[in-house]
């Protein structure tokens, strides 16, 4: 053992060790963060940990941080200028839960509806059919061959028209008859009983 000297007296290692009393275990974690980057969604949301909290509007695309001290239900979203712009109480990790602060919900109800307008639409937008070059394109992409707008197949519909006369006709009871022997199956030949 090796000998250690304390105010003047001589003394051991291990005995210096017991005689040192330890300290009371500490209530709360070290006070340690976690921080986290996050993209803000079209909605005004950002995930983390499974589930998604709000932000204000106006931010979607945004890069912002979270952060969670380890030892609390809090979580704060701050910006890259550090200000804090929402606290949540924390769900529990992977529940797919939506927390959305009441203050975000109506800023964001207001944010939609104020793009809303009854003006009339611009007239300076006009739908126009695609040009004939821009369908050759299309046929191109599609893998067809190019063809002559004259040269493309017309269905004729005059067999469609009229099945569905024949369908709009209540049936007579020959008409049944005749299906019926019509639809009458054959035994295959060879076929034994």
């Amino acid at each position: 053992m090796r000998e250690c000297k304390l105010d003047g007296a001589s003394t051991t290692a291990a005995a210096l060790a017991e005689a040192e009393p330890l300290l009371e275990l500490p209530t709360r974690p070290f006070p340690a963060e976690l921080e986290q980057t996050r993209v803000v969604s079209p909605q005004g949301l950002i995930s983390f940990a499974g589930n998604y909290y709000s932000v204000p509007p106006g931010l979607t695309g945004a890069h912002v941080t979270v952060r969670i001290r380890l030892g609390e239900d809090e979580l704060h979203v701050v910006t890259a200028g550090r200000a804090v712009i929402a606290h949540h109480r924390r769900a529990p990790d992977g529940a797919g839960q939506t927390i959305r602060d009441s203050g975000h919900g109506i800023a964001l109800e207001r944010a939609v509806l104020a793009s809303f307008s009854d003006k009339a639409p611009c007239r300076t937008k006009v739908r126009r059919p695609p040009s004939a070059a821009a369908q050759t394109e299309a046929e191109k992409l599609r893998g067809r061959p190019e063809t002559d707008v004259a040269n493309r197949v017309v269905i004729d519909l005059s067999h469609y028209a009229a099945v569905a006369d024949r369908l709009r006709q209540t049936p007579n009871h020959e008409d049944q008859e005749r299906e019926r022997v019509h639809c009458v199956r054959r035994r295959p030949q060879g076929f034994r009983q």
